[in-house]
């Protein structure tokens, strides 16, 4: 028992960031989506729970709705986005039922397209640095003592706006001599925060089917009550009038959620797991307005992952996999729709897959 409740563990901290494949501005949320510690069997021994996740991805692929756009690859206008993301997390177990958490995210993106810079030659920009970093609190719903084989753990937490949401890089410009650049907030999808206090919901269960094999299901959802952040979207330029009146020229700061299920199987020292994953910036926030430019999307993926245990450490790597990508209207988009009688509805960058690789210690 003491060995699945450390595999369920790894299988979950692999969630350290909330981060869609793409333009989509799902950013790290700074942790875990869940901290299913075996603190049941280990609390004498194990006061603290220290984790890092790197997740990698690309995003190249443009999407309207569920439409993918090949023309862009055969244009070669694509956007392609890297990003490097970076999620540190230390646990402290204050009971059987109650642990504390703070993640700290560290991010590195590149940005490469046309239309940013002039539309005639591919420039980059870069941000590099802190993201936002969210505290937490966790405790069990049931009693652990009484239910080894069957948890919900809840958790509440605070996302503080510490990452830098008006980083800045140079862009080419049309107009004047050869290679002019000016100064300007790069795009959403690669600023290091969002600009709001946000508040975060989890639910994390698991369901012990047999010693070797359990099921999993994550459900995490940030809350950003502020609407916009004031950082222009013109980079470095003029919002134009037609902008101003959609709420385009500002970028939003939108709520974002994740839910995952699946399964795990363990084989001695290494288990294999297989579930899905749906992430989404919804095009709607909970609490606030949702004016304001944002990139709202859904990604479905399925998740194998690997897992190697070794005492009180644990290595795992998962490559979540996307089988549906979706770029729907943003609210910009209803209203310009609304303002011009022509339907409008923007298009947003997509990975194939992403890498997550990390480690966690117990001690």
């Amino acid at each position: 028992m003491k060995k699945l409740f450390l595999i369920l563990v790894v299988c979950l901290l692999v969630n350290k960031s909330v981060n869609a494949q793409g333009c989509v501005a799902i950013r790290g949320a700074g942790g875990a989506t869940c901290n299913m510690l075996d603190h049941m069997k280990n609390i004498d021994t194990s006061k603290w729970l220290f984790s890092t996740n790197t997740r990698y991805f690309k995003s190249y692929k443009h999407f309207v709705g569920k439409v993918e756009q090949p023309q862009r690859q055969e244009l070669g206008t694509e956007v392609i986005n890297h990003t490097f993301n970076m999620d540190f997390g230390l646990t402290r177990v204050l009971n059987k039922t109650w642990s504390v958490a703070v993640y700290v995210p560290i991010t590195a993106n590149t940005r490469s397209s046309l239309y940013e810079h002039g539309g005639t030659t591919r420039h980059e920009t870069h941000s590099f640095g802190l993201g936002d970093i969210r505290v937490a609190g966790y405790a069990w719903l049931l009693d652990p003592a009484k239910h080894m084989n069957f948890n919900i753990q809840a958790g509440l937490g605070i996302k503080f706006a510490t990452g830098d949401y008006k980083y800045q890089d140079r862009f080419y410009t049309a107009a004047g001599t050869a290679g002019t650049t000016v100064m300007g907030p790069v795009d959403q999808s690669i600023q290091l925060g969002d600009g709001g206090t946000g508040f975060t919901t989890e639910l994390n269960t698991y369901y012990a089917i047999s010693h070797k094999f359990n099921l999993y299901g994550n459900f995490y959802y940030l809350l950003n009550p502020r609407e916009q952040n004031g950082v222009s979207t013109q980079r470095g330029g003029t919002p134009s009038a037609a902008t101003i009146a959609n709420t385009s020229d500002v970028m939003s700061v939108p709520d974002q959620y994740l839910i995952r299920a699946g399964a795990n199987y363990q084989a001695g020292k290494v288990t294999f797991s297989g579930g899905v994953r749906f992430e989404c910036v919804p095009v709607h926030d909970l609490i606030g307005g949702s004016e304001g430019f944002r990139r709202p999307g859904q990604v479905l993926t399925v998740e194998p992952g690997i897992t190697y245990t070794m005492n009180k450490c644990n290595i795992y790597a998962y490559v979540p996999i996307a089988v549906m990508r979706n770029r729907p209207q943003s609210v910009p988009d209803i209203l310009k729709t609304q303002q011009t009688g022509v339907y409008s509805q923007g298009d947003a960058a997509f990975a194939d897959y992403a890498v997550n690789i990390g480690f966690s210690i117990r001690f």
